[in-house]
């Protein structure tokens, strides 16, 4: 009897399994799976989140640039998981998995075994970081097909375009719509972020450009990559122009000679060939000798143009620099806590708040919170587990070049670019990753997770070494219901962590502007300021209570409450973010000054003693001990110290204001003059007061002419609010000669 012939499978679902599978039934261990027929529309997803993250910018200060795109990248992974799930829950083959993934998996088991002995939240926030990370990559094992790249490499070049349309609003326009640091930043918080995004977006730009066929689009594409380059000049990050420099003279070459066969440009006819790259080059030369009228952007002395920016500080990479030199501390602290622990690291994310402890004898540099390299950060905070990290991707790095190189199958030809390309772009990024965080940056972060996914999606398309590399992944309707609920609860989670953190954020930022604004009133202490005051400490008791770890923004309104001499206020917030960050010097010293204000010096002799076990020499620890000894009455001892350390180069302004004092007390008038002239200099906003005092020594000399020309100058350089306070401070028989020489002088002016 003749055998009934099966119908063909319903227009975009998953094909049948296997000829001589049971229905149901996992295929054989050696056969991968196929790629799913559908993807929900995951990619897509991916991609406008790809796409936005960098486009997007915070135009007001209540939430940081980085935290939007956090939010961006984080419900777009969410949702493209989702999604993807979605469409395969019916499914009975198995979906893939490849061995990569169990490296940024490894990075989150130990961040959350670190959070039961190092900072339970910096390791929790690894911890969601690799979750997320991982997400992208499987998303896109399982979905990225060479007909689905296009879409991803359009979204990642036209994100690099836009972004670097908005740095040049910036350098040229002058715009200042986001907040942020060094410009041309475009969207991020300064542009060495910006740069490092951008440059590793260049060679899907590139490769799309290769694919053209027609001129118009050839062009276009050609243009758009110019305005890049342009813009990557603009920034000056160096870290990124040598990677920049690396793909253009070595990577790029290489790349248009070994896939030559599967891309268009082989077949362009000359002319469209020399439009292409005259199309680069005249927009670089175009705009790249236009200079800006930025003065934040001028006052750096990079160079007026893009071309001069770019060429001046790819020279400038030499010992001397200041930034290389910042570097070089944090890095040498850094291998001091590898060697301190180089098997479990210091804990994951934990480098900021452990880093103190570790820092060369009398240096403090404690504003950063990563290395600005992310190899060692890896290492110190993971310790073995960064080790194997590290090693292992850059032998799968390796083995993916070797495998794409000479590629034995026409399929392996057809995805060759594609793998090139990806290759490219993660070579860049390892770069810039020598002297920055970019794995820590939501978009450079995602951009990864993307390259990663997409050479595991064509090893598993090639069976490329599928035992130790691409694997089946159980997978079944039951399954498929499980994992939508667990994405549920995920989503409905990172909502709950969104809402509070930019609740948090919102109300501290808030919080700082209001104290900056009092302080700028030059009247703090102004009684019509009071609900101001309170409204200020009412928002930052919120925002601590919110997310009692954010270092960045609290000490601002701490160190605004001090200058205006509320001690309690000050300290109490100082001392949240110790309980957080217990090594940092700079903070515990303030704390100790806070008490010592209150009168309460056992507390403060308590943090000297906590500050001197971690950094003795520490610029912040020694003016603190002078301070304390003078105030305890042993002028003797704290006049020894300020002395050693002010030769030894260390001059704070309360350093240099004690041993002033501590000078004048003991009528070494020739030493205070010289400390109170360094003091004006170096803080000229105390010159009216450090005038006033001048003539207050050179009263007790009994240099009377000397004294009443100080007092005169002193006044005239006042505010108007500092007038009064200083006057009173004149002494009783240079008053009336000092308001009679104001009085004439005012007369005249009239």
């Amino acid at each position: 009897m003749a055998r009934k012939r099966r119908p063909a499978p319903a227009a975009g679902t998953d094909p049948a399994p296997a000829a001589g599978a049971r229905a149901g039934a996992a295929p054989a261990a050696s056969a991968l799976p196929r790629e799913p027929a559908r993807d929900g529309g995951a990619v897509a997803v991916l991609a406008v989140a790809l796409f936005l993250a960098p486009v997007l910018g915070v135009p007001g200060e209540e939430m940081l640039q980085d935290t939007l795109k956090s939010i961006v990248i984080a419900f777009g992974a969410l949702a493209a998981a989702l999604l993807f799930v979605l469409a395969q829950r019916a499914r009975g083959e198995p979906l893939r998995w490849h061995a990569v993934l169990w490296l940024p998996l490894l990075l989150m088991a130990y961040a959350l075994g670190s959070m039961a002995w190092s900072h339970a939240y910096l390791g929790g926030v690894e911890a969601v970081r690799w979750f997320v990370f991982t997400l992208i990559a499987w998303v896109g094992l399982n979905t990225f097909t060479r007909e689905r790249l296009p879409l991803l490499a359009w979204a990642l070049h036209g994100a690099g375009l836009i972004a670097s349309l908005w740095a040049m609003a910036q350098f040229w326009g002058g715009m200042a719509l986001f907040p942020q640091g060094p410009q041309p930043a475009s969207t991020f918080i300064n542009r060495n972020f910006f740069a490092e995004f951008t440059v590793c977006t260049l060679p899907f730009g590139v490769l799309l450009l290769a694919r053209a066929r027609t001129s118009a689009m050839v062009a276009l594409l050609a243009a758009s990559i110019g305005l890049v380059l342009t813009a990557l000049l603009m920034t000056g990050t160096r870290s990124a122009l040598l990677a920049l420099g690396m793909f253009t003279g070595v990577v790029l070459p290489l790349i248009a000679w070994r896939c030559r066969r599967a891309l268009a440009w082989s077949g362009w006819s000359p002319g469209l060939r020399l439009l292409a790259a005259g199309a680069v080059a005249a927009v670089v030369l175009a705009l790249g000798f236009i200079p800006t009228t930025n003065p934040k952007i001028l006052e750096d002395n990079f160079g007026a143009t893009p071309i001069d920016r770019g060429l001046h500080r790819a020279q400038s990479l030499k010992p001397g620099d200041a930034s290389i030199d910042m570097r070089l501390v944090m890095w040498r602290a850094t291998l001091r806590a590898i060697a301190d622990r180089p098997l479990t690291g210091v804990g994951a994310g934990a480098w900021e708040s452990e880093i103190p402890r570790y820092q060369a004898e009398g240096s403090q540099l404690e504003t950063d919170y990563y290395v600005h390299n992310e190899y060692l950060q890896l290492v110190a905070e993971y310790g073995a587990v960064g080790w194997v990290f590290v090693l292992l991707l850059f032998a799968y790095l390796i083995a993916s070049f070797g495998r794409s190189w000479a590629p034995a199958t026409p399929e392996g030809q057809a995805d060759q670019p594609w793998r090139a390309v990806l290759l490219a772009s993660l070579l860049a990024l390892l770069m810039v990753s020598n002297a920055g965080f970019p794995w820590r940056m939501a978009a450079t972060g995602a951009l990864f997770a993307v390259g990663l996914g997409g050479l595991a999606a064509s090893d598993a398309r090639l069976g490329a070494a599928r035992r130790l590399l691409a694997s089946p992944l159980r997978w079944s309707p039951r399954i498929a219901q499980v994992v939508l609920g667990l994405g549920a609860a995920c989503l409905v989670l990172a909502v709950a962590i969104t809402q509070r953190a930019a609740e948090s954020e919102h109300k501290l930022v808030s919080a700082a502007k209001i104290a900056v604004s009092i302080t700028a009133t030059g009247n703090p202490n102004d009684p019509r300021l009071a609900p101001l005051k309170k409204q200020m400490l009412q928002l930052v008791r919120e925002g601590i209570a919110l997310n009692p770890h954010y270092r960045k923004i609290t000490p601002i309104v701490a160190d605004e409450l001090a200058r205006w001499g509320d001690w309690a206020n000050a300290t109490w917030i100082w001392d949240s973010v110790l309980a957080s960050r217990p090594y940092v010097v700079a903070i515990i010293s303030n704390a100790a000054r806070g008490y010592a204000s209150m009168g309460r010096t056992d507390k403060a002799l308590a943090y000297l003693e906590r500050a001197k076990r971690i950094q003795p020499r520490a610029p912040a620890v020694r003016s603190l001990e002078v301070i304390l000894l003078a105030r305890g009455g042993n002028e003797q001892r704290a006049t020894q110290l300020a002395r050693e350390a002010y030769e030894a180069g260390i001059k704070d302004y309360d350093l240099v204001n004690t041993y002033f004092l501590l000078a004048w007390r003991a009528r070494n008038y020739a030493l205070a003059r010289q400390l109170l002239d360094e003091r004006m200099r170096s803080w000229p906003e105390g010159r009216a007061r450090g005038l006033v005092q001048q003539g207050l020594i050179a009263s007790e000399q009994n240099q009377s002419e000397r004294a009443l020309q100080y007092f005169r100058e002193g006044l005239a350089a006042a505010t108007p609010l500092e007038r009064p306070v200083l006057a009173e401070e004149i002494p009783a028989a240079f008053r009336a000669q000092v308001a009679a020489s104001g009085a004439q002088t005012s007369a005249s002016s009239r």
